[in-house]
């Protein structure tokens, strides 16, 4: 008989899972507590943006003309229980309000709340990204309250999605790791993955502890590479340098490689700034915190990069102690391109920053905008990257959308105060806007 999925919590990772897991050829029940928003996936509308989701998700669910009716949602825990085979636990672990620890509430609850209706045998999988020793706990707690005691197990199987890219890194996997007790456990998740498996994905079996430090470890050692490439940055400002050419030079070292080496303002979003937190403070818990003390400067580095892309541009519009008076573009408001998640970004932090130093700024992004506004309100958004740049003193591209990277610099200098941009990412043609007549500064480079 073929295995039954659901997929308790629908956010970004669980709603592209669940979408996933249909297109692999499952019937999959998807879970939330939030009404509307299964109201809104059971209609095949994704409450995110993810390029080619809500595609998939039309593709399978249930009741929309022309689907698969493998994927169907509901908020009821108990039919999730008597529904599935596997169930993968894909809720939220934010960043704990005035700590750096994890907050495990909603983890908690998702697993308990599952537990406790569970009368026949069946897996549970966690999928979000926790602190080493909670697969630990969550199993014996399992044990207690399921009333199939003994034939539920617990596996971890972290995820490893990039925003923008999330559908494809779902359905072909660079790898999947998997934290399981017993072979049960693991020949009902190759069962699950037996496609991307088939496909050449690579299968690593682990204890629990070493698949929920697989995510951590990830995410810090990027976190590591982008805030090295942005104190060669600093240095290069300070000694004259050109760290694009730097990072290139060190790129063609296969040691090092050329990916994550673009100086800029910095990395946010949901994911690494909190995962590299909470990884600190669990070391504390275990008593190895000095073995990465160092993550408090790659934390610190990246945040430093905000403050300086607003001296930059204070010193751009010969800005004293403020902005008064002074028209500031900022071209993005998503942390990444691809994406419409604003949580934690460098270029709405940036621009934050700046509006409270008196400067009238004016945000343009090509997905972000509607969340932008729930967080910065009082900011002011244009339809168009025009619009934004129309009398603007200076104009800041902070997120490297390929939208951006395309525009014509003289069309926007004819609408422009003053032509003088700042490239907060680097990834700007310098040579091109400089032809067009525009003072072109980028973090880390020389002025010419």
């Amino acid at each position: 008989m073929a295995l039954k999925i659901t997929v308790i919590g629908t956010g970004y990772l669980g709603a592209t899972h669940a979408a996933a897991m249909a297109e692999l050829g499952f019937e999959v029940l998807g879970l939330d507590v939030v009404p509307e928003k299964i109201k809104m996936l059971s209609t095949g509308q994704v409450p995110m943006y993810e390029p080619g989701l809500e595609e998939l998700l039309r593709k399978h669910v249930a009741g929309i003309e022309g689907s698969s009716g493998r994927l169907r949602f509901t908020t009821d825990f108990a039919e999730a229980a008597d529904f599935g085979d596997v169930h993968f636990v894909c809720v939220n672990t934010p960043q704990k309000h005035g700590e750096y620890a994890c907050d495990m509430s909603y983890v908690d609850s998702a697993v308990e709340s599952l537990a406790e209706h569970l009368s026949k045998p069946a897996l549970v999988v966690g999928k979000s990204t926790v602190p080493v020793g909670s697969a630990e706990r969550l199993a014996a707690r399992i044990d207690e309250l399921a009333p199939a005691r003994g034939e539920v197990e617990l596996a971890w199987n972290p995820e490893f999605l990039r925003e923008g890219f999330a559908v494809h890194d779902t359905l072909h996997p660079d790898r999947i790791v998997v934290g399981v007790r017993g072979e049960r456990a693991e020949r009902l998740l190759r069962e699950v993955y037996a496609g991307p498996i088939s496909e050449g994905s690579p299968f690593v079996v682990t204890d629990f502890p070493t698949a929920e430090l697989v995510k951590t470890s990830a995410n810090s050692f990027l976190a590591t590479k982008i805030s090295f490439i942005n104190a060669m940055a600093e240095v290069c400002e300070a000694a004259g340098g050109d760290v694009v050419k730097l990072a290139e030079a060190l790129g063609y070292d296969e040691r090092i490689g050329p990916k994550f080496l673009r100086a800029g303002i910095g990395f946010g979003g949901g994911c690494l700034p909190k995962d590299i937190r909470a990884f600190m403070a669990r070391a504390g818990e275990l008593g190895a915190d000095q073995a990465l003390t160092f993550l408090r400067e790659v934390d610190s580095i990246n945040m430093r990069r905000r403050g300086h892309m607003v001296e930059l541009a204070r010193e751009a519009v010969d800005g004293d102690s403020s902005f008064l008076g002074k028209r500031v573009a900022v071209l993005g408001a998503t942390f990444k391109p691809d994406s419409d998640d604003v949580r934690d970004s460098p270029a709405l932090n940036v621009a934050g920053q700046i509006h409270l130093q008196g400067g009238q700024v004016t945000v343009y992004d090509p997905k972000g905008m509607e969340n932008a506004k729930l967080l910065f309100p009082t900011l002011r958004y244009a339809e168009s990257a025009l619009e934004a740049v129309r009398g603007a003193d200076v104009v800041l591209h902070l997120t490297e959308w390929r939208e951006f990277r395309e525009l014509d610099p003289a069309a926007l200098g004819e609408a422009a105060a003053r032509r003088l941009i700042l490239d907060g990412r680097n990834a700007l043609d310098a040579e091109r806007w400089r032809a067009a007549g525009w003072t072109y500064r980028a973090m880390g480079r020389p002025l010419f």
